[in-house]
């Protein structure tokens, strides 16, 4: 099963459209994970229009409209790879061990907010995996989203990719 993580769209304010990167990958994927700050209703029915299927959370820039649509926290098992969706997490520091304490039931943690790629492993085994912004890179070198393959209860092929 292919999966796509994105979050912090953030449309229209950071940008008028997503790339045509990403867009083309959204109808690829099996499913796509987005992580929160939509921003914009708009966003959102693109994403469900485009998607097979879409799994979804609400950011903190996401007004009414979006709450009432999403959860702040969402559980999908997916190729057998029990994910958890939020948007923040708190500070770098000690997110794992916090992360692991909030999740114990998860197998992968996919969260947005910061805008940075992120991909670490807690001790418990829990996958933590940021895949910063494609529309709003922040200090960071590119605009990015993630890639990977779930099955059998294992992910592989995790992959950072780079819209610039």
């Amino acid at each position: 099963m292919r999966i796509l993580l994105t979050s912090d769209t953030h449309l229209p304010r950071r940008a008028k459209v997503l790339p045509e990167r990403l867009l083309a990958e959204l109808s690829a994927v099996d499913v796509v994970i987005h992580a929160g700050d939509w921003v914009d209703a708009a966003a959102l029915d693109l994403f469900e229009a485009r998607s097979r299927r879409l799994v979804g959370v609400y950011g903190n820039n996401d007004g009414p409209d979006l709450r009432s649509r999403l959860p702040e926290v969402a559980r999908v098992e997916l190729g057998g790879v029990r994910f958890a969706v939020v948007h923040e997490t708190g500070p770098a520091e000690g997110r794992e061990r916090r992360c692991a304490a909030r999740y114990p039931d998860a197998d992968v943690l996919v969260f947005g907010h910061s805008h940075i790629p992120w991909d670490t492993v807690a001790d418990s085994g829990l996958r933590l995996l940021n895949p910063g912004s494609p529309t709003d890179r922040r200090s960071q070198p590119h605009h990015t989203y993630m890639t990977l393959t779930a099955d059998a209860g294992e992910i592989t092929d995790v992959a950072l990719h780079d819209l610039d």
